[in-house]
């Protein structure tokens, strides 16, 4: 193909050079992208300004960055960047009547960090952010450029109420485990939590603890909380309860005096449930060498005084030396079966017991007091005949309490009981009588049958005798018989004979209705003469 100049000078160009600066013009628009508002790409940066950065999109034209489209880098986002980095921005103006494209990297970030709070929401995500701000519903955070809200109930270790280092305004510029439980894009929404984020994450590390924790074996942690009931110590995302009994080997303190909220302490993993993902923790064991030394000193089968610190059902334990307690079973009190060791013993009271039991492993005394009675007794206690204690050596007792610092229950010695509860001889009741505890005591045997001893002839028979109403002898005889039946209806004891200067007929009156001695003669002589009555008949017949 043959062209010519305007000044007519000829010049030959080949097909193929055409087809190939043809092919360069294709190739080149080809690879221009057509850019469309609010779309968010990525670029790179070419040149950085006074007034903007220059940003390569791909485009015919130049992008650029106001620096009031770059707030989100900070206060000297042009710091930040360098020439030839990549960043995303914001399409706001596809092109000017000069010929630029207007872009911004605050938008560019809000809009990704919509789509990445949405991705976290969905995948339960939890993620770290700083707090920018609060009011007195909660925090502020911006997460990727996106504003957003923590409410009060949401957020950990944080009072409103209390100003300064416990309040929200101490919160802000730090840095929260997060998670997302609300997303609204068009109503420009997102709400966050730092409980949710927090259960989460001590879930997990729940899971890899109950996995590494083996039981025997000492860790470190931090108490987290003190109970009446315990002590809870951190793990390092767990918690694990060193229950009251293991807190210390001195019973006598409570954990409320001896640890508070972040004290670092050494714990003895007792026990490992990664079903319930519990996990039983010891304090008292992870110093067991106190509690070793001083058991070292003592043997199976030795007496020694211990005090009573407290009773339960099924016993009672006893301080024996510093730390070391040990157990008094309730069948090693006393040999008899007793309900409760209230029944024996009290809280504070000084014992001579006997080590029957010695378990290093798992740091245990048994004692009794039953098998220390006889040693006891050698070295002044003295029991009563229930097995109770009913005086302590002096000495023991001033040395126990120098020794441990506690103060010990007081006995005193009861007084003795008189020889004998018999009442003093007199002339009126002779020694030999039963004394009244006796008496209600022991039934009373049935009284012996009286022998009647023969009576001299009383006035009255004499009288009959001389009357001729019948002979002596008869007329004793029915005397006799009177007496009898009226003693059938007096007491033995009423029964005894009467003064020999008295008539014999008063002896059947009754000393403990006090009657007079007449009134019992007269009724005696009706009946002498009643009985006399048929005696007289028989005469006459005869």
């Amino acid at each position: 193909m043959m062209e010519v100049s305007s000044g007519e000078v000829e010049t030959e160009v080949k097909d193929d050079d055409a087809f190939s600066m043809q092919s360069w013009l294709d190739s080149d628009g080809a690879g221009i992208k057509s850019l469309r508002r609010g779309e968010v790409i990525e670029g790179t940066i070419m040149g950085i300004q006074r007034d903007g950065v220059i940003v390569d999109v791909g485009s015919k034209s130049e992008g650029i960055i106001p620096l009031n489209e770059m707030h989100s880098m900070g206060a000297d986002p042009t710091s930040k960047i360098a020439v030839d980095d990549k960043i995303l921005v914001y399409v706001m103006q596809p092109e000017t009547d000069d010929g630029q494209v207007f872009l911004s990297v605050d938008r560019a970030r809000g809009e990704r960090g919509w789509r990445v709070l949405q991705t976290r929401f969905e995948e339960a995500e939890a993620f770290d952010a700083e707090v920018t701000g609060y009011n007195k519903g909660g925090l502020l955070v911006n997460v990727e450029g996106v504003s957003a809200f923590v409410p009060l109930s949401q957020v950990v270790g944080v009072r409103p109420e209390t100003e300064g280092d416990g309040g929200l305004a101490s919160a802000v510029g730090k840095q929260l485990r997060l998670k997302v439980i609300e997303i609204n894009r068009r109503r420009n929404r997102v709400i966050l939590s730092e409980r949710a984020a927090l259960q989460e994450w001590r879930s997990q590390q729940k899971d890899r603890l109950l996995e590494e924790l083996k039981e025997g074996e000492i860790r470190k942690g931090r108490v987290s909380s003190v109970r009446s009931f315990g002590v809870f110590i951190d793990l390092g995302g767990a918690d694990g309860l060193a229950h009251l009994s293991e807190v210390s080997w001195d019973r006598n303190k409570s954990p409320e005096e001896m640890y508070k909220i972040g004290d670092e302490v050494d714990v003895y993993v007792m026990k490992v449930d990664p079903e319930t993902k519990k996990i039983a923790l010891s304090l008292r064991r992870a110093q067991p060498e106190e509690w070793d030394l001083i058991v070292d000193k003592y043997q199976v089968g030795r007496v020694v005084p211990g005090m009573v610190t407290k009773l339960v059902t099924f016993g009672a334990f006893a301080r024996i030396e510093g730390p070391v307690e040990g157990l008094i079973h309730v069948s090693e009190l006393v040999d008899r079966r007793i309900a409760h060791p209230k029944e024996v013993v009290r809280e504070g009271d000084l014992l001579p017991l006997k080590i029957v039991r010695i378990e290093r492993d798992r740091h245990r005394l048994g004692l009794s007091l039953r098998e220390a009675r006889d040693e006891g007794t050698k070295l002044g206690f003295m029991f009563n005949d229930q097995g109770e204690i009913v005086a302590v050596p002096e000495d023991l007792s001033k040395e126990f309490e120098e020794r441990e610092g506690l103060t010990v229950n007081t006995k005193e010695t009861p007084p003795e009981a008189p020889a004998s509860a018999a009442a003093p001889e007199t002339e009126d009741a002779p020694a030999t009588a039963p004394s009244a505890t006796a008496a209600a005591s022991t039934p009373t045997p049935p009284p012996a049958p009286r022998v009647q001893e023969p009576e001299p002839p009383s006035a009255m028979a004499q009288a009959f005798a001389a009357a001729g109403l019948g002979s002596s002898s008869e007329i004793e005889a029915t005397k006799e018989a009177a007496v009898e039946a009226a003693s059938a209806d007096v007491s033995p004891s009423d029964t005894a004979e009467s003064p020999a200067e008295e008539p014999a007929a008063a002896t059947v009156a009754d000393s403990s209705t006090n009657e007079p001695a007449e009134a019992a003669s007269e009724g005696s002589e009706g009946s002498t003469e009643e009985q006399a009555a048929p005696a007289d008949d028989e005469e006459d017949k005869s």
